[in-house]
């Protein structure tokens, strides 16, 4: 029995020994782990001071338009007889376009023709009677004189003359007006012919042969045409970023499936009437590009990019750094912000233009110098351009 208990007693012994090694283990490698993740939490991220291109841009959405088109509309009503052109067609200026049915009018310039011809007679039988009448006042005139007929008989013939003299301005007057029916009733019948106005594209037509159109409210439009050879894009930018804006800036876009390329223009015009669209004011901006290999087609829809400026081979550093601003340092040049190196030193910089990813370093830094990227969560201000930019458009990558 006390063998068995002498045995227990090692026994315990070697398990309270084994138990405080591996306790001693486990505190050992607790402290050694923990230190090397505070040793790893604690290294600094940094980043090197390097030559790019940067551009600092205003971002916006559009849709293209032609530079220039007129909708063709008919001035007449009556049915479309013939239309000379289809979607696409080129025309040039003074193209016959479309035909409406001129009977109507072709019979009311016959009609007014007739009429003219009728007055025509009524006033040379009117000028007989004139002459006639005044022929007979000046035989009255002599035999008065010699007091062959009496004064009423005189002054009849008078009376005659004047009668005879305002029946014939009269009908002048019914010819003139017949004349002026008759020239708008001619005016009508070559309407019935529509022309195009300008050399261009049908882009659209609004009719059909043997449709019946209405011009007594408002003009039908046949068809549109437009020049393709140069496009539009109209730009709805948001108020915020209108001001940096100006006419003549360069600005470039792309398209849905462009795969890559991106077309270069510059601004025509700034519209200073405003849109409401969901609460957001928006100001139309266009710009022209050239389109004469005809890739570009009205409602595309684009990705556009104002450039606010370009710097290309500058020196930049993350945008994420510029955290601490430095204003007493500002110059005209740009503003001025405060950076830590890689050796632990606070530096002042002159920062120029930004964008989404880098800043232009104007002075304080060279290149290949580290500096330390700020902590996650740590947000930089914003670059200096804006917009309602949208993925999946092919813009910059910088």
């Amino acid at each position: 029995m006390a063998t068995f208990r002498n045995e227990n007693k090692k026994m315990k012994k070697k398990l309270i020994l084994a138990l405080v090694v591996l306790l001693a283990l486990g505190g050992g490698a607790y402290a050694y782990f923990g230190q090397k993740k505070s040793d790893d939490a604690g290294a600094a991220v940094t980043a090197t001071v390097a030559r790019n291109t940067i551009e600092a841009l205003v971002t916006a959405q559009g849709k293209l338009e032609p530079k220039q088109y007129v909708d063709v509309g008919a001035e007449v009503s009556g049915q479309i007889k013939k239309l000379h052109v289809d979607f696409g067609s080129m025309v040039k200026s003074g193209d016959l376009i479309a035909e409406i049915d001129p009977a109507n009018y072709e019979a009311a310039v016959k009609g007014d023709e007739a009429r003219i011809k009728q007055l025509e007679a009524q006033l040379q039988q009117q000028e007989a009677n004139i002459d006639q009448t005044k022929q007979k006042l000046q035989r009255n005139e002599k035999l008065y004189a010699t007091q062959a007929v009496s004064r009423e008989a005189l002054e009849d013939a008078q009376t005659a003359v004047k009668i005879a003299n305002a029946q014939g301005l009269s009908l002048e007057a019914q010819m003139q007006e017949a004349q002026s029916l008759l020239e708008g009733d001619q005016a009508d019948l070559e309407r019935t012919r529509i022309y195009a106005p300008m050399d261009g594209t049908v882009v659209s037509l609004s009719v059909k042969e043997g449709q019946t159109i209405n011009a007594n409210q408002t003009a039908p439009v046949i068809g549109q045409l437009a020049q393709l050879s140069t496009m539009t894009v109209r730009a709805q930018v948001a108020e915020a970023d209108i001001t940096k804006l100006t006419q003549g800036m360069p600005v470039y876009f792309t398209t849905l499936g462009s795969q890559g390329r991106r077309w270069e223009g510059t601004v025509r015009q700034i519209l200073p009437s405003p849109e409401t669209v969901n609460d957001v004011v928006l100001y139309n901006v266009l710009a022209d590009v050239d389109n004469k290999d005809g890739q570009l087609m009205t409602g595309m829809t684009t990705q556009l990019f104002f450039i606010l400026g370009r710097a290309e081979n500058a020196l930049t550093v993350p945008a994420s750094v510029l955290i601490k601003r430095d204003p007493l340092a500002d110059t005209d040049e740009g503003k001025a912000y405060k950076v830590t190196m890689r050796n632990g030193e606070e530096k002042s910089i002159l920062i120029g233009l930004t964008d989404r990813n880098n800043a232009q370093v104007l002075a304080g830094l060279v290149e290949g110098e580290e500096v330390i990227l700020p902590a996650s969560g740590v947000s930089a201000p914003a670059a200096q351009g804006g917009g309602q930019g949208r993925r999946g458009m092919g813009g910059p990558r910088l």
